[in-house]
């Protein structure tokens, strides 16, 4: 008998004993290999020794100091090796511990940071739907998925919405990308408009979508068009990276790939591999400088901010990430990767479409195509095809309600940077039997 309350209490998951590069061993002995990172988490695989190292090096000189009386060596050199790897301007980091509250951060300094310049009348912060940006409630609230908001909407603060970016499904017939970006400002902008200029706060988008959709970019052009709505009314411009930033999509930031610097910048999975819990928050300079010069103190804070060892263990990654040229090998493997998912799945009748950048690839699964329809959400497919998956021995990311937050199914894929093509071979091969297997346990399916 357990006594912790897991995810789903009826089918309590296997216990992990070991991880060793690209896979995870159980209690049994079977072993699996972590197609996912977890959720796009572990970039170095498990069990690195020197990340290991680091974390005990760093537990025996100081395991916390709260930051209302110290900063501590790791923090400062992991926002240095940050604030380096960055464009101009993105000069300062806030260290947390995890996605949710690197958002809520970037949700609150946006505020002060118009509060300290006398605009205290900007308020309302818009996203976009089929959105995810955390599960604590102001994260949650500004997210746009709605099977995830549902249980919980009536608890959610006021937040506002604009279409995603997601030429798939929602680019009209005939509309080039030019035209479809240009569609999509215009939207944010009218929004911004109805709010009232001097009420908006921010706009915040994931960079590359991640677990609502699966790995969807967006059009060419796209996020350059939205910085200068941003620009053209003093909204800042809050860019999600938690699922697709340093490294992940071939790029150390994923917006680096879009010709834009954000405002605000949210970093967590990638940042310490699963080592320890840590997220940060990038701000820019001219955000920063606005509250020094004003009040002089940032209002917010939790407990964990700057952990030492987080932070030990996040320093090591990255300089392993920087030293083994890990950025391009994603880029790479990712490209491998994409082309070993057409290979196995371009024909298959109930793949509607494969897309992603680096090692952040997804397909999506249709009933039938020409024109493709997504299969009943009743069915949970996506859930079916994990389940397959984890009995094959390969760990994936299935999502449901891809297209719209209740229809559609998609798999993600987000492997360790440290992986190799044939550990890729042999996962496309059990996802492509994990597929074919869920699919014909399904009566309804022809």
């Amino acid at each position: 008998m357990t006594h912790i309350f897991h995810r789903n209490p009826r089918k309590p998951p296997a216990t992990a004993l070991r991880g060793e590069g690209s896979f995870l061993f159980d209690q049994a002995g079977r072993r699996y290999y972590d197609g996912s990172g977890g959720a796009a988490v572990s970039c170095l695989g498990h069990g690195h020794p020197e990340v290991i190292e680091a974390v005990v090096d760093q537990m025996r000189k100081l395991e916390y100091a709260h930051t209302s009386f110290f900063t501590s060596e790791p923090a400062e050199q992991l926002a240095d090796l940050l604030a380096r790897r960055s464009p101009a301007g993105l000069g300062h980091v806030y260290f947390l511990s995890s996605g949710s509250e690197a958002v809520e951060t970037a949700l609150k300094m946006a505020r002060q940071y118009h509060v300290e310049r006398g605009e205290p009348g900007r308020r309302h912060n818009i996203a976009r739907m089929q959105s995810y940006h955390g599960n604590t409630l102001g994260a949650l609230a500004i997210g746009g998925h709605r099977g995830r908001r549902a249980l919980y909407q009536p608890l959610l603060p006021d937040s506002h919405h604009v279409s995603p970016c997601f030429a798939r499904h929602y680019r009209h017939p005939g509309e080039s990308d030019e035209a479809y970006g240009t569609r999509l400002a215009d939207e944010l902008e009218q929004k911004i408009l109805a709010l009232g200029p001097q009420t908006v706060s921010a706009f915040i988008a994931e960079t590359v979508v991640g677990a609502t959709a699966g790995a969807v970019c967006a059009v060419p052009g796209y996020f350059r068009k939205i910085r200068a709505v941003c620009d053209r009314y003093g909204v800042l411009l809050i860019l999600d990276e938690v699922m697709s930033g340093l490294g992940r999509t071939g790029a150390y930031h994923a917006f680096e790939r879009e010709d834009v610097v954000p405002d605000l910048l949210c970093l967590a999975k990638g940042l310490g591999g699963g080592y320890q819990p840590i997220a940060a928050v990038m701000a820019h300079d001219r955000v920063v400088d606005a509250i020094v010069a004003g009040s002089g103190a940032f209002q917010h804070g939790h407990t964990y901010v700057g952990h030492p060892v987080a932070c030990a263990a996040a320093l090591a990654v990255q300089r392993i990430v920087a030293r083994d040229g890990l950025v391009l090998q994603s880029d790479q493997l990712g490209a491998y990767l994409h082309a070993q998912l057409r290979a196995r799945f371009a024909e298959h009748p109930h793949v509607g479409d494969i897309r992603g950048r680096g090692l952040f690839q997804a397909i999506e699964l249709v009933t039938r195509r020409e024109p493709d329809t997504p299969f009943d959400a009743a069915l949970q497919l996506h859930a079916r095809i994990k389940q397959e998956a984890l009995a094959r021995g390969l760990l994936c990311y299935p999502g449901g309600g891809t297209i719209d937050g209740e229809r559609g199914d998609h798999v993600l894929l987000a492997p360790p940077y440290v992986t190799n093509r044939a550990e890729l071979d042999a996962a496309v091969e059990l996802l492509g039997v994990s597929i074919d297997a869920a699919i014909a346990a399904m009566p309804t399916v022809k």
